[in-house]
């Protein structure tokens, strides 16, 4: 009996993620991808210069490396990645589902508070999704979510800007990003969504709701939010800016977002 078209496309899509590998490279996202025990580690290149600086690293991981000569570096990487002399072939990072994300609360050893998550629509660029998961990890937000399609996929490029907070800060692609943030309001969450022309500001909209879990939701810069995002935010608030240009990098304004919903005493 012939399977169903959509059984061998789906069969596909899996052989096609099993198969799916990430070359990271850079001395501090090799080194935080070594030390990930959550991380699967397939090929390690380094330069005899990198292989001294992680040398702790690698004794740690049980990895043996591939040593070659600066002049031919082997890894296939970019022409102009700026790889300082080390390269991993890594499978991707599996975060689990959604729900289990959002349950995350503080980080350990901070006082208990509400949640924060962070939802990029349509962010493609590594650099800015890179920056945005440090500064998730340093606010501590339980996750950045973005659509599996039409978002920057876990690569070298955005790990190397993350400078090793992708093998710590939960990066989730879900397929729908309005049926994730549904999700969310569902366990109670309040959706904000940055909109450079709403009435309100974050503080405002948090005022009498900084015991909510938070949800805030970044659109690439230009087009900003799609209009079903639009619609699914529970409200849309802005960035206070003073002067005559009231415009941030999506990266730096969810930075601000997140350091507008810590609590206040």
């Amino acid at each position: 009996m012939k399977k169903p078209k959509w059984v061998v496309e789906k069969e596909q899509a899996k052989k096609a993620a099993d198969a799916e590998t990430v070359w990271l490279f850079g001395l501090h996202a090799v080194r935080d991808a070594l030390l990930n025990p959550a991380r699967e580690k397939l090929r390690l290149i380094v330069t005899l210069n990198a292989r001294n600086k992680l040398e702790e690293a690698i004794a740690a991981s049980g990895m043996t490396p591939e040593e070659v000569d600066p002049r031919k570096f082997s890894a296939p990487l970019d022409p102009g990645s700026v790889h300082q002399g080390a390269a991993m072939e890594v499978k991707p990072l599996d975060w689990g589902d959604l729900e289990t994300l959002a349950l995350g609360g503080s980080q350990a050893g901070e006082e208990t508070r509400p949640p924060r998550i962070i939802l990029l629509d349509r962010v493609t660029d590594p650099h800015n999704v890179g920056a945005i998961l440090r500064s998730a990890e340093v606010f501590g937000a339980c996750a950045v979510i973005a659509p599996r399609h039409h978002s920057a996929p876990e690569t070298g490029a955005l790990a190397k800007t993350a400078s090793g907070a992708l093998e710590r800060q939960p990066y989730k692609q879900v397929r729908n990003l309005s049926d994730a943030m549904q999700q969310l309001q569902k366990m109670g969450y309040l959706v904000l969504g940055l909109d450079g022309e709403a009435e309100q500001t974050v503080e405002q909209a948090l005022e009498g709701r900084r015991d909510r879990p938070v949800a805030l939701v970044l659109g690439a810069e230009g087009p900003g939010l799609r209009q079903k995002t639009r619609e699914t935010c529970d409200i849309l608030v802005k960035i206070p800016y003073f002067g005559g240009f009231g415009s941030l990098n999506v990266s730096n304004a969810a930075a601000v977002a997140l350091y507008a919903t810590q609590a206040r005493d």
